[in-house]
């Protein structure tokens, strides 16, 4: 007779950094042991459950779910006299419970939701016995393994005390339901055990099952499970091998031979079969959506009838407002589009669905929440654009709802949303509220996402357990590919593209052996987090629904997208979208401005800007599109230069093409030299060429596909999408029947049969390559927005960009070099001026000639703004102002105006909030400079005189909280300052003025060390790291630059060093790595942090998967460095003499005397060229004798500016 056996106690890669087996690879493994069955239950979580139901469903055998919860300890206390533990590390115990029915299901996820929610144990999830006991209906209790409750007991406490255990486990379960887990892993301990145990069983009458605590698939997998296990507690594979014995027999073992290792034990194998019969009556309902009810107001009698009203006076509103901005368009024909969509969303039942997404996108619209025009193909619905869910028109566009919702094929509607990014979580909290009938059982979650171990990470995991070099390790790692960001090749992929790798593997045991080990484990699930924008809403508490964890105060769903709506849940994305919260800054500063808000009820509206606006098509044309949504890299903004579009047509066309698939065909270039007459148009069909005329004959979008199969063939629009589909999937025997049907449609048509057929294969073609026009459109739609601000109001639109990004170094410094470029003078925070965040200050009256303010755009229009515009850095900028020292000052300068001087300040500030460091920071980077250098006060002496005002602070602080002043408190003089209270100081020098301006804020704002440089460094052809992001990889190049942070890593183990450090320019920010052999060499100079200039080579780091990047984003490069030189030393070198300018006025004796004593104090070779500036413009040049000749170093240079100003030095 075949031996039968069922494994109830399994753990998968969902059991954390310990199960290493694969879903799938369980339910196949079972099939092929012959099991009927086979169980999951995963350390205190439910993730797998719905991908194991459905693995083993379709295998054919029966999926028991389950999970091995953590018990928090009660030993001595009944059930309801435990108290709860809370944070307190109160240990826990092993229980394992399985699912017999649907009430059984739902109570596991009750429990396993309560463990992570409101954990019994600091420990982790975890929960009390008396909530197994309260929830036990419909479950299945196994007492587990040597970690068990009732096994502990016995081992800590004696056999009594473990019977006793067993007996308050028995009262916790329905009868008969309460199993004792008999395991042999050979070990002594377990054997020993196994007889306590069947005694305590026979005893209690309670039955045995026999379990083996699978955690992989065959024994020949241990090895693959024990580095695993390496990785989580971070310990070498001969360390985990001398504490894991026993853990090589821990896999899906067949039922023959867990049958020989309980041939003692006969009733325990039986009861495994016995328990899966139990737990086969548990059948999920998969895949039936389950919304919340949408509360009606009242003369509505079902959500059917509001949502239509709701439409319907949406489009009415819509048609007024169109009317308004002297469009003219057939309002039948919107009426009659409006109702066919309204009966097929109401057909399809999702009236609901709409009313949700409407009621909160109109709470964030009411509130001031910046909310997009659209995503997806949502934007395809006039619906969807009636009730303000989309804010783009379909209509002139031919967006086509069938691409949303198809009445041919039904599915749920998905509405991708994109909010504000700091204001997104008010909209979750309002839907929370509004949908959770109770404040601590919540309807509304987050959805779980998976990190899993990718190539690079799981090789340098298990080098880490092989004790590996470090160096060695990521020498190996690096050799990895990436296919695109966030996209990276496999281990076994790798091996077959990359030479390198493979040669390594061939030629190195020890190498092939690290792969062979990553591999197994390549894949696994590393740990859980928080998907970025998908939300849940369930009708009554979320966890009646699913499982759920914690992730900080968010309740997020255990299982992930594709599960969770299989469970029944319907999700919301909820996107942050920066631009959003750019426009709205923008918008918000433009409106501030002295011309716009003295307008009376005209403010300006980003929304109703013309499309056809000349100055924002000449900008895209330029290429000068950092900042503009989708349009930053540089490979974006070739594209723009060369397509030259001067219609919103092409932008969202453009947007649509620029991805790795038309890239890579050359559709691209067909497009750009259709659109510019280089190529002639190609006809596909005189039926359906006014179809691609918008494409200059090309198809670039899904829609085309369906337009062209409607009008050519007869499809209709859901049938065409049904149609596109196919053609997506590129399924032979589906393919076959469309292409009758087209063709079939065609000759209906008077099409040739030839024709039709050929136009199929190119529709099959492009189908892989064409992109949803209603996103593209949509999202063009914030390109244009973000270009017509740049366009017409650059400085605001600049200081909205550097608020937005106020926290990311690399981007601000990016935006003042564009700034700078654009000729925008960007200001030091000043104390009587600054607030928190950037800011824009204008002129009090307007400017005749007011400063230009425009880059270099060809063929536009440039901007002359009256108002002389300038950015303000905000108080909140400056490192060391904490939140509560700002409040300070801010608070003083409001109840007292603008202080006048530092010492004002200092008597007017609380100096518990406001401390020396304030002081410092603030003098530091300029933000006394308008009251003091009026008086001739540098940042020097007032540096110097910072203990003197704080003496002042602390005595002025005192007063006021004396109660002796009382009365006259109100009307105290301030005390006199004279300017003997700044103590003499030498002056900084232009450097060392710039390093405090940058140590104080992150940034070199007045200026930038490298300015005197500007001419010397375009000898060297150097780079502009700006420039990086738009080079091929491991293109070397030369970029001079101000090092910063220089910082020496040392590997453990004798595995080397490296070193980093951040070099930047007057352009941006870019990391440079140093190899050993390059710190010996270079190590000391770079960290005295001086100019330099660098040889390299041009990287780009791994995304990971998942991130929240646009492929039209700028990628972020770093630099492998192979020489550096002091940039003064480079220059020198190449340096033949040296020119010094000075105006006539500051050519008087006294001058040209320091000037002397200044150069002979730099004796070198290069000869000096005096320049004069005289009042008429011309120039007399003097040449100065070889006593005078110098070597024109940084020192010497530093000197000149102190004396004379910036830039007075020429080397040539």
């Amino acid at each position: 007779m075949t031996a039968e056996f069922i494994h109830l106690h399994v753990h998968s890669q969902y059991s954390l950094l310990d199960g290493a087996l694969r879903i799938k690879d369980l339910a196949s493994r079972a099939k092929s042991l012959g099991m009927r069955a086979v169980a999951l239950t995963d350390h205190g979580n439910m993730f797998g459950a719905i991908q194991h139901y459905k693995a083993c469903k379709e295998q054919g055998i029966g999926a028991i779910i389950g999970c091995e919860v953590n018990v928090a300890r009660s030993w001595g206390a009944s059930a309801g006299q435990v108290s709860r533990s809370g944070a307190d590390e109160t240990p826990v115990d092993h229980l394992v419970l399985l699912a017999a029915s649907e009430e059984g299901y739902k109570n596991l996820v009750r429990i396993v939701s309560k463990g992570h929610v409101d954990p019994a144990s600091g420990l982790g999830p975890s929960v009390r016995l008396d909530m197994v006991a309260q929830h036990s209906a419909g479950l299945i209790g196994l007492t587990g393994c040597m970690g068990g409750v009732v096994a502990q007991r016995i081992l800590e406490q004696g056999e009594d005390e473990g019977r006793e255990a067993l007996s308050r486990l028995r009262d916790c379960f329905e009868p008969g339901s309460l199993y004792v887990e008999l395991q042999d892993h050979g070990l002594v301990e377990q054997s020993v055990l196994n007889g306590i145990l069947a005694r305590a069983a026979g005893d209690l009458g309670l039955p045995l099952v026999a379990t083996n605590d699978a955690h992989f698939g065959a024994r020949e997998d241990g090895e693959g499970q024990l580095y695993l296990s390496c990785i989580a507690a971070n310990r070498t594979f001969a360390e985990a091998s001398d504490a894991h014995h026993g853990s090589f027999e821990m896999f899906l073992k067949p039922a023959d031979q867990m049958t020989h290792l309980f041939r003692d034990y006969p009733a325990a194998i039986r009861s495994t079969l016995e328990i899966a019969e139990r737990c086969s009556a548990l059948k999920l309902k998969l895949g039936k959506p389950m919304l919340p009810t949408f509360p009606l107001p009242s003369g509505f009698a079902d959500s059917a009838s509001y949502f239509r009203h709701v439409a319907r006076e949406g489009l009415a509103a819509r048609l007024a407002q169109i009317a308004r901005t002297g469009r003219s368009v057939d309002e039948a024909t919107y009426r009659a589009r409006l109702e066919v969509e309204l009966d097929v969303i109401v057909q399809m039942d999702f009236p609901g669905y709409f009313l949700i997404v409407w009621d909160f996108i109109k709470y964030a619209k009411d509130h001031g929440i910046p909310v997009g025009p659209g995503r997806g193909s949502g934007a395809g619905s006039l619906v969807a654009y009636s009730m303000g869910i989309t804010d783009l028109d379909p209509l002139p566009y031919n967006l086509l709802f069938e691409r949303f919702l198809n009445p041919e094929r039904v599915s749920m509607p998905d509405f991708d949303v994109d909010f504000c990014m700091d204001r997104r979580d008010e909209v979750i909290s309002y839907v929370t509220k509004k949908y959770s009938k109770e404040a601590d059982k919540p309807s509304v979650g987050q959805i779980a996402t998976f990190h899993e171990l990718k190539a690079r990470s799981v090789i340098k995991d298990v080098a880490r357990a092989m004790a590996f070099p470090a160096m060695e390790a990521q020498k190996i790692a690096s050799l990895i590919p990436q296919k695109s960001p966030g996209i990276m090749y496999t281990i076994p992929e790798a091996l077959e593209i990359e030479p390198k790798l493979k040669a390594l593997k061939e030629s190195d045991p020890t190498v092939a052996e690290l792969l062979k080990q990553a591999q197994k484990l390549e894949g696994l699930t590393r740990h859980a987090g928080m998907h970025a924008a998908g939300v849940v809403i369930s009708e009554g508490p979320l966890w009646d629904h699913v499982p759920c964890f914690k992730n900080g105060e968010q309740l997020v769903t255990q299982y992930y997208k594709d599960d969770a709506e299989l469970a029944g849940l319907v999700k919301f994305d909820f996107l942050g979208l920066k631009t959003l919260t750019v426009i709205d800054i923008a918008v918000k500063l433009v409106n501030a401005r002295p011309d716009i808000a003295a307008r009376e009820g005209a403010l300006f509206d980003v929304n109703t800007v013309p499309l056809d606006d000349t100055a924002t098509y000449a900008l895209l044309q330029s290429g000068e599109t950092t900042g503009v949504f989708q349009l930053e890299s540089s490979g974006m903004q070739q594209l723009f230069k060369d397509l030259k579009p001067d219609a919103f047509e092409d932008i969202v066309a453009a947007v649509a093409l620029y991805r790795p698939g038309p890239l890579g065909t050359g559709m691209v270039k067909d497009f750009v030299d259709c659109k510019h007459g280089r190529k002639p148009i190609e006809k596909m069909h005189a039926l359906v060429d006014e179809l691609l005329k918008p494409t200059y004959g090309v198809i670039v979008y899904q829609e085309q596909v369906m337009q062209i199969a409607q009008k050519l063939a007869g499809y209709t629009l859901g049938g065409a999408d049904l149609l596109r589909r196919a053609m997506g999937k590129k399924k032979p025997e589906e393919m076959a029947k469309q292409k009758a049907t087209f063709v079939d449609g065609s000759l209906k048509n008077g099409v040739k049969a030839e024709d039709a057929e050929r136009i199929f294969g190119l529709l099959e073609y492009f189908a892989g390559y064409g992109f949803n026009k209603s996103h593209s459109a949509a999202y063009a739609l914030l390109t244009y927005q973000t270009a017509y601000l740049k366009a017409h109001y650059p400085v605001e639109f600049l200081c909205a960009l550097m608020t937005a990004d106020r926290d990311k170094i690399e981007k601000v410094v990016r935006i003042i070099a564009e700034g700078r470029a654009w000729g925008v003078e960007i200001l030091p925070p000043e104390i009587n001026e600054s607030k928190t965040d950037f800011t824009v200050v204008y002129s009090a009256k307007p400017v005749t000639n007011g400063k230009r303010v425009t880059g270099t755009r060809r063929g536009g229009s440039r901007v002359r703004d009256p108002y002389d515009p300038k950015i303000r850095f905000g108080m909140g900028a400056i490192r060391g102002v904490g939140e509560s020292a700002l409040e300070a000052i801010l608070e003083a300068r409001e109840a007292g105006g603008a202080f006048s001087d530092l010492f004002d300040f200092a008597e007017r500030v609380d100096p518990r909030r406001v401390n020396k460091g304030v002081f410092e920071a603030l003098v530091q980077c300029g933000a006394f400079d308008a009251s003091l250098q009026a008086r001739g006060i540098s940042r020097a002496r007032a540096f110097a005189g910072i203990d003197r005002a704080l003496e002042r602070s602390r005595s002025a602080n005192k007063e006021r909280n004396s109660a002796q002043i009382g009365l006259f408190a109100a009307v105290a003089s301030k005390s006199e300052v004279r300017l003997d209270d700044y103590p003499m100081a030498e002056d900084w020098d232009l450097r060392e003025t710039l390093s405090r301006e940058k140590q104080s804020l992150g940034f070199y704002v007045s200026g930038h060390p490298l300015d005197r440089y500007g001419v010397d460094l375009n000898r060297f052809d150097v780079t502009g790291v700006s420039a990086l992001a738009g080079m091929d990889p491991w293109s070397r190049v030369r970029v001079g630059g101000m090092v910063e942070g220089y910082r020496e890593r040392i590997f453990k183990g004798g595995g080397g060093k490296i070193a980093f450090f951040v070099l930047e320019d007057t352009t941006g920010r870019v990391e440079v790595k140093v190899r050993e052999k390059q710190i010996e060499n270079y190590g000391e100079l770079l960290n005295r942090g001086e100019p330099v200039l660098i040889s390299g080579k041009v990287s780009f780091p791994m995304v990971e998967e998942g991130a929240e990047e646009a492929e039209s984003a700028p990628r972020e490069p770093t630099l492998l460095l192979d020489e550096v030189q002091p940039l003064s030393d480079a220059i020198l070198a190449q340096t033949r003499s040296v020119a010094i300018t000075l105006k006539s006025r500051s050519a008087r004796r006294e001058h040209i005397d320091r000037l002397g004593a200044l150069l002979r104090a730099s004796p070198g070779v290069c000869p000096v060229q005096l320049v004069i500036q005289l009042d008429d413009g011309a120039e007399a040049v003097l040449s100065l004798g070889r006593d005078l000749r110098v070597e024109p170093n940084d020192a010497m240079l530093g000197r000149l500016e102190k004396l004379f100003g910036e830039k007075v030095a020429e080397l040539r």
